[in-house]
């Protein structure tokens, strides 16, 4: 997925690629308001390109590599890519949607996984230990480490939990493309993998399953499923790496309000 060489990110750039990152986190908000029992997924995939074309973007994902949805929405045990339908969110469910913006030339990208109703508590937890492994990820993308670190610090997290962690899709770099160089795996071994120096933009997302890490993919060559059909879950923030602590471009404040709604 990842092409090329590293491209190290200019302050300039930063501050156009954190524009993009408000901007997704805005749209994501403007979703989260909308998610709950009988709402469809492509209402939701509606949604979410009205906002961000009304406010300057182009959502990341629509056409690229020939996806025909802005978000990619994966419920229950899809793990990601999931297509945008008709079909009513129901209590017990979880939906992780996916979202990338583009502005300024400039790309974003970002994931929350979300409860439907009564989810199980098991369920619960996953989507819980998901989103803290995100932030674990997030510890270790600081000047001097390498990407091993970063893996190891999510794997290690989730998998004493008895998780399955995703191997067959990967954190990447962002840029003025989606998916730039170094792949950012979410297991590995400390100490491995590129070094991590200032100025690298990169989307560290956990992709986490209640069951086994393996994954099969739909007829339609893009839903990407677990393959015992167990629950999946799904975090995801671009962050800069700096020397002492990394800086989240994305955010989830405007999808935490929402939520309290």
């Amino acid at each position: 997925m990842a092409k090329g060489p590293i491209q190290y990110k200019t302050e300039e750039e930063i501050d156009l690629m954190r524009a993009s990152g408000q901007l997704l986190a805005r749209a994501h908000g403007e979703v989260a308001s909308l998610i709950k029992e009988g709402v469809t997924t492509r209402q939701l995939d509606k949604r979410a390109e009205e906002f961000i074309r009304d406010n300057g973007g182009i959502p990341s994902f629509k056409g690229l590599y020939d996806f025909p949805y802005s978000l990619c929405l994966s419920p229950n045990a899809v793990v990601v890519h999931g297509f945008a339908t008709d079909e009513p969110l129901k209590s017990g469910d979880i939906i992780s949607v996916d979202c990338g913006v583009l502005l300024n030339g400039y790309h974003s990208d970002s994931a929350y996984t979300y409860p439907i109703g009564e989810v199980a508590p098991e369920v619960l937890t996953l989507l819980k230990e998901t989103k803290a492994a995100l932030y674990k990820g997030i510890e270790q993308a600081v000047s001097g480490n390498r990407v091993g670190d970063i893996s190891h610090a999510i794997q290690n997290h989730v998998g004493p939990l008895g998780y399955g962690v995703v191997r067959e899709l990967v954190g990447h770099g962002v840029g003025a493309k989606l998916h730039e160089s170094p792949d950012v795996p979410n297991y590995g071994k400390r100490g491995s993998g590129p070094l991590l120096q200032t100025g690298l933009v990169i989307a560290i997302e956990p992709m986490v399953n209640l069951g086994k890490k393996d994954v099969v993919q739909e007829a339609d060559g893009w839903t990407i499923r677990t393959k015992d059909r167990k629950p999946s879950a799904h975090f995801e923030h671009t962050v800069v790496v700096r020397k002492e602590k990394a800086e989240i471009l994305t955010s989830f404040e405007y999808i935490e309000k929402a939520l309290q709604q």
